[in-house]
């Protein structure tokens, strides 16, 4: 089906200004897509109301209201949607209370009428159903024509209570919101906690959540840690307060008095922003969860801590049961205050536990987080609006804040733990040669002057490493000395990458104040002398591209010679390896592959050598078959290289540097042949930091800017090292020159298959 102009998913649902779980949910689902795509879908909402609704009341997204007390309003808006062209396809965030009628049956009046695609996110999956709940259930099923859950305990109840076909059910995650990771003892000053054990609890109050069994616990618990404060989050639930009153809450309050526990219980009567409730998340140690709805399947609430590194103990509702199976959190019965009593003393006694739950936590909710969930559904959109539509990535705008926490006035520091610099990992020149690259990138294309001292900060640690005879040393300790590791490591491709840093600030120099090009020259031309005798190809690669870099700032017949004498010697070790299908300069594929390829070019580009031409385009094109399927790039696996004549030995392992290495190389030939084909490449190879990978994750921290390490089998490695964030940045900022107003592209059939193309030949 095609559209004249973006088709659109509308989505059923209560939204803001009314307040509730399901109403926050779409907001922050809308956010998530909205935030991680472009031009592929609008979104609208069709806002779910109780009666007739105050004018003005909603504003976009809203599109329609819904009164769900009248249930002649549900066909009559199946119409209105049946007769919108532009709507494509329907999604209802489904829970029992939400519609009118016994379980909810007015929903079904609408689904008869309803002839758009149409797909149910149910909130609420309740086993054990009687007759009545069996037929609703079974009717909302079998009009729909998909059906999303959040945990595969729903999934499980849908196929074993209602005969639900499991191909027609997807298990997505309930969202959170990226935080990072740290600053617990800095939140807990800011809120006036500094010293407290913080257990927490929040959300809209009612009865349900059953607080008091937190309350009747505290005794016992404050008895041997009297430092401990519990924290009640959240306002009354607004239809608690209209039927009620504040009955519940004074009842909490009078326990409190009763229990003589004012020093240790906290209510914060406040429907708390977005920032400050993450905040009061992320200083808590302990978050309770005391509801006592043995079927609740799933909590916004529960996820949200877990997203902020707060482990959880819980009562056994399903999500709790499928979730904190693993080492996250610990599980309790039911009204049972001494057991949750219990719990939290188990975890507090051994503060290193805490801390190995609370980690755990962070690292097992990131696959939750509002830019995967939403390309999770954005891909359920593809399948279900039956359009012709493309999804279009949004590229994050160029963030460079996570770089500068890494850089001391020494240099870049190696390593990252999650987000906090690892300061004891010292050093090194290859990421500092890296750091001056990709900061010299984002200078040419803002001329912003507080880039200056970073680049500064960069060249003055190579120079550092500079030995009297042009060689460089590689790793640094902490404070600046040299590390042992030097007189036993390899360092021919560090001091490669020095080079090409150097040479990338001289072709790149414009704007730079003399000082910083004068020294980078000097630096330059001491390493000159020993350009020639390197033997490693991808050492020969890196000082390619830092010749050339130089030649365009000052042609030198010293620089192309050398070009030429590495070039050949590229040639000719591409000529040894090569036989058979295997069409490389080694008997094996390792890392950073993509910079032979492009310093092959870069040399044909220099000198018109033909067999340069042949061998780059012959090498790139057998990089490309073995790192590229249809649609997306999958780079050789650090668990264990692909040896030639061998399957790959591992699927996993994919590192950010191989990514951006082959984007770079991409950019390059695209730069020299003028071919769209390596543009296309080149985007996709990008996609795979925007989640177009096996896991459909994103690789990169969305509020740092910090790439991660690596995409492992299950999860990404979460740490932010240099090498990971810098390789980032390097190919954002590539593709920056590429994309207008920051969209990525992204089809099925984008990209020539290179495993069906013969070998380039062209003669001088």
């Amino acid at each position: 089906m095609r559209f004249e102009n973006r088709p659109k998913i509308l989505f059923i649902s209560t939204f803001p200004p009314r307040e509730c779980g399901i109403a926050t949910f779409c907001q922050d689902l809308l956010n998530g897509l909205n935030s991680q795509f472009d031009q592929g879908f609008d979104f609208e909402v069709c806002a779910l109301h109780e009666g007739k609704h105050e004018p003005n009341m909603y504003s976009k997204p809203v599109t329609h209201v819904l009164n769900t007390e009248d249930i002649r309003s549900y066909s009559t808006m199946a119409d209105r949607i049946n007769g919108d062209e532009s709507i494509a396809a329907v999604y209802i965030q489904h829970e029992f209370g939400l519609f009118k009628g016994a379980y909810g049956q007015g929903l079904l009046t609408f689904l008869y009428s309803i002839e758009k695609p149409t797909s149910v996110i149910f909130h609420t999956v309740l086993p054990e159903p009687n007759p009545d709940l069996k037929s609703v259930v079974q009717a909302i099923t079998d009009l729909v024509l998909s059906i999303v859950v959040m945990t595969e305990t729903s999934a499980n109840t849908l196929f074993n209570y209602y005969g639900v076909a499991r191909s027609k059910i997807k298990v997505i995650p309930h969202g959170t919101h990226p935080t990072s990771w740290g600053n617990q003892l800095e939140l807990k000053r800011k809120y006036g906690l500094e010293g407290k054990t913080v257990l927490s609890t929040f959300g809209l109050i009612s009865a349900n959540k059953s607080i008091e069994t937190a309350l009747y616990a505290l005794p016992n618990i404050v008895k041997e840690f009297p430092e401990v404060a519990y924290l009640v989050l959240g306002r009354t639930h607004p239809k608690v307060v209209e039927y009620e009153g504040e009955q519940y809450r004074d009842s909490l309050e009078a326990i409190v008095t009763k229990l003589n526990l004012a020093k240790h219980v906290i209510f914060v009567n406040e429907y708390l922003s977005l920032p400050v409730l993450l905040e009061y998340l992320k200083l808590s140690d302990l978050y309770l969860f005391t509801s006592k709805d043995p079927n609740q399947a799933v909590s916004g609430t529960f996820a949200y801590a877990l997203s902020c590194g707060c482990p959880v103990i819980s009562t056994p509702i399903p999500h709790a049961r499928e979730v904190l199976k693993g080492d996250i959190g610990a599980l309790f019965n039911f009204f049972d205050h001494a057991a949750l009593a219990d719990q939290v003393l188990t975890l507090l006694r051994v503060p290193n536990e805490l801390k190995h739950k609370s980690l755990n936590a962070y690292h097992w909710s990131q696959h939750t987080i509002w830019p995967n969930v939403a390309i999770s559904f954005a891909n359920e959109f593809l399948k279900t609006s039956m359009t012709m539509t493309t999804i279009r990535y949004k590229q994050p705008e160029v963030n460079f804040s996570h770089l500068k926490k890494l850089t001391t006035d020494i240099g870049i520091i190696q390593f990252s733990k999650i987000n906090i610099p690892d300061l004891d990992s010292g050093y090194t020149i290859d990421d500092n040669a890296r750091a001056l690259v990709a900061t010299l990138m984002h200078y040419q294309h803002t001329s912003s002057k507080a880039l200056l001292l970073y680049i500064d900060t960069y060249l003055d640690f190579i120079i550092y490493c500079q030995q009297s005879d042009g060689r460089f040393m590689n790793y640094v300790d902490r404070n600046g000395g040299f590390h042992r590791q030097n007189h036993y490591v390899n360092l021919e491709d560090s001091n490669a990458r020095a080079v090409w840093a150097l040479g990338y600030l001289m072709g790149n120099s414009d704007a730079l104040p003399e000082t910083i090009l004068d020294r980078a020259k000097e630096s330059f031309a001491n390493a000159l002398p020993w350009l020639g005798s390197i033997s490693s190809p991808r050492s020969m690669g890196f000082v390619i591209k830092g010749l050339y870099s130089a030649f365009q700032y000052r042609p030198n017949s010293a620089y192309k010679s050398l070009i030429i004498q590495l070039a050949n010697k590229l040639v000719k070790l591409y000529h040894s390896s090569s036989e058979g299908g295997w069409h490389w300069f080694e008997d094996y594929l390792t890392y950073a592959n993509g910079v032979m390829p492009e310093a092959l070019i870069l040399a044909y580009h220099l000198t018109k050598e033909a067999k340069y031409l042949n061998v780059a385009l012959n090498s790139l094109n057998f990089l490309l078959s073995q790192t590229f399927t249809k649609d997306q790039i999958k780079v050789v696996s650090n668990r264990g290289w692909q040896h030639k004549g061998q399957e790959k030995a591992n699927d996993f392992g994919e590192q950010p540097i191989d990514v951006a290495y082959t984007i770079l190389a991409l950019d390059s030939f695209h730069k020299v042949l003028g071919m769209e084909r390596y543009k296309d490449y080149l985007e996709v190879a990008y996609s795979w930091f925007l989640g177009n990978n096996h896991l459909q994750q994103i690789m990169y921290s969305p509020l740092s800017g910090g790439g991660y390490d690596g995409l492992e089998e299950n999860n990404p490695n979460l740490n932010q090292g240099a090498e990971s964030t810098i390789c980032f940045l390097m190919a954002s900022m590539t593709l920056r020159k590429y994309c207008e107003e920051g969209e990525i592209v992204l089809t099925d059939s984008l990209l020539p298959d290179f495993k069906e193309m013969s070998m380039v030949t062209l003669k001088s």
